[in-house]
């Protein structure tokens, strides 16, 4: 009978593959950014950024895993899958990435609350950005009011996704 404890323990000599450690997370980020294509008829926008989640979620899980450049070609793909002008999620994820790093690098140590925070703030920063970008390139007078409830849900899920993340990258790790 094998002991339930033991089954999340690596083996002696086993690594998981490289695949399986760098693919991980890129595929999770393009898999949330993929959802928003599902055929959800809505008034105001509704659906939380799965893809924003996500990424905020592995990067602050995990900084080591990602270099700063990883925004551009994963905002490309939410781009691309959510409709968005096209550049407007590789520059903001993009930036969003290079604060984190910043403000990684001043504090001393980080803590579940401030990650809550710190993802919170760029999530506010990067749906009012992306709106601003929609309305550049013609997306008429959107009121920045009607994304507010969308920000709220957001930031509230934030907890439940970086918990997947955290369960995902312990199947990741193990071989």
């Amino acid at each position: 009978m094998i002991d339930r404890r033991m089954q999340h323990v690596p083996r002696l000599g086993h690594h998981p593959s490289r695949w399986r450690l760098e693919g991980t997370p890129v595929l999770t980020v393009m898999l949330g950014s993929m959802l928003t294509t599902l055929p959800i008829i809505a008034q105001s926008p509704i659906l939380p950024p799965l893809g924003l989640l996500i990424l905020l979620a592995w990067r602050l899980l995990r900084p080591e895993l990602w270099r700063t450049w990883i925004g551009a070609p994963l905002g490309l793909f939410d781009d691309l899958m959510s409709g968005q002008p096209l550049g407007s999620a590789m520059f903001l994820w993009t930036v969003t990435l290079i604060c984190i790093d910043v403000i990684e690098q001043r504090l001393l140590w980080r803590d579940y609350w401030q990650d809550w925070l710190i993802a919170g703030l760029a999530i506010i920063i990067c749906l009012t950005g992306g709106l601003f970008f929609a309305r550049i390139t013609g997306g008429g007078a959107i009121h920045w009011m009607l994304v507010v409830p969308q920000m709220g849900w957001t930031i509230l899920l934030f907890p439940f996704v970086a918990r997947q993340c955290a369960w995902i990258d312990r199947w990741r790790v193990m071989a």
